[in-house]
């Protein structure tokens, strides 16, 4: 094979005219989406593109997510403890500004797109130089990357990336992705519940009894607009309670996502007497249902079960539609797994620009990575 080149963009306009043919497996590569990250992106991310090209061919395409961590209100609320405030502190001074080699937003293989096979090899080395490419872009502009991160590859992945650029780069394992694989023979949301175990069969039954009076809606891009303010106060009480956060949703987010994303982004409401109460929005990624952002008002989340019922939710839209899996993501890992999602292990790569500090990462990080205790269910019979 030729020696690959690639070639970086910083604007969705800019990219070559074939972009969405390369990217035709993914929706969180096309220009659609990326156009939602360059209106919407949270104020304190950058987003950049990467073409790889073998000759004058466009074969690839990768994402780039620049973060400034001082413009960020806070780290997450959750956890006041003495090594919180450590962990806050060690990040503003040693990893303000940090470049992701992957989407930072979403949990999933979902920074890079090929058309045509390529070699663990080329692709180790496309994505070091890529980033130290977009470092220099910064250094130039006097902004010191400090820590670069390769985000969510499968454990294959990783383990071939490992034999060639990667082998001295520090791999990490933060939680497990959540992933629900729908069983084909089920129809409907019944076909489901019938292979439930009896206790969580009972669970299914409690929280649809608390649900009741609670009106499910598929939001239009007009009712989108009329309740952007709500939407945006329910999304950023649970993300700020999260034990950990790297930026925050801009207000017009959701507005743009449906803008651009059209009948690919969908956006549920939950009303309670006709006032706006949760909300959960999914990606509708070829046969793979993403949930992506969600929200609530937490005394009627309490009351009402509501992020149990948004998951039964989630996983009959995705049966009744024919998905073949359902990605829930990174948190809430019990609760999701009480449904039928199982972890899968997901590494990412990271060095830090100072040689000293990254000699010392994996003390570092596993000194900051919050312990995780949590029970894997299995509801079925």
């Amino acid at each position: 094979m030729e020696q690959l080149t690639f070639k970086i963009y910083n604007t969705v306009t800019s990219l070559p005219k074939n972009w969405n043919a390369v990217a035709i497996s993914n929706i969180f590569l096309q220009s659609h989406y990326l156009q939602v990250l360059e209106d919407s992106a949270p104020v304190n991310m950058e987003c950049f593109y990467i073409g790889i090209f073998e000759k004058e061919t466009l074969i690839g395409v990768a994402l780039a997510q620049y973060l400034d961590l001082n413009k960020l209100e806070s780290f997450g609320e959750r956890d006041k403890c003495f090594k919180t405030f450590i962990r806050n502190f060690i990040f503003k001074k040693f990893a303000s500004h940090a470049l992701f080699l992957g989407n930072n937003m979403i949990t999933g293989q979902n920074g890079y797109a090929f058309i045509k096979e390529i070699s663990y090899k080329e692709l180790s080395s496309i994505l070091l130089k890529s980033a130290a490419e977009i470092t220099t872009h910064f250094k130039n502009k006097d902004i010191k990357i400090h820590l670069v991160s390769f985000k969510d590859f499968y454990e294959k992945c990783s383990a071939e990336l490992k034999k060639h650029a990667f082998k001295n780069v520090y791999e990490f394992n933060t939680q497990p992705n959540m992933i629900f694989y729908l069983d084909e023979k089920w129809k409907n949301e019944q076909d489901y519940v019938a292979v439930l175990s009896k206790k969580y069969r009972d669970q299914y039954k409690r929280a649809h009894k608390k649900f009741d009076g609670i009106v499910l809606k598929n939001l239009s891009f007009d009712e989108i607009i009329e309740h952007e303010e709500t939407i945006y106060d329910l999304y950023h009480y649970v993300a700020k309670n999260a034990p950990f956060n790297t930026f925050f949703l801009s207000k017009n987010h959701f507005s743009t996502m449906k803008k651009q994303c059209l009948e690919h982004f969908l956006i549920y409401g939950y009303f309670l007497e006709e006032k706006l109460v949760g909300f959960h929005t999914m990606l509708l990624n070829g046969t793979v249902l993403e949930t992506y952002f969600l929200g609530y008002d937490a005394k009627i989340q309490k009351e009402n079960m509501l992020y149990l019922n948004m998951l039964y939710n989630m996983t009959a839209y995705g049966i009744e539609n024919g998905y073949k899996k359902i990605i829930f993501g990174r948190t809430a890992l019990e609760i999701k797994s009480s449904i039928g999602a199982i972890p899968v292990n997901m590494s990412g790569f990271i060095y830090h620009n100072n040689k000293f500090v990254t000699k010392y990462i994996k003390q570092l990080f596993k000194k900051l990575e919050p312990t995780l205790h949590w029970q894997q269910r299995n509801p079925f019979k």
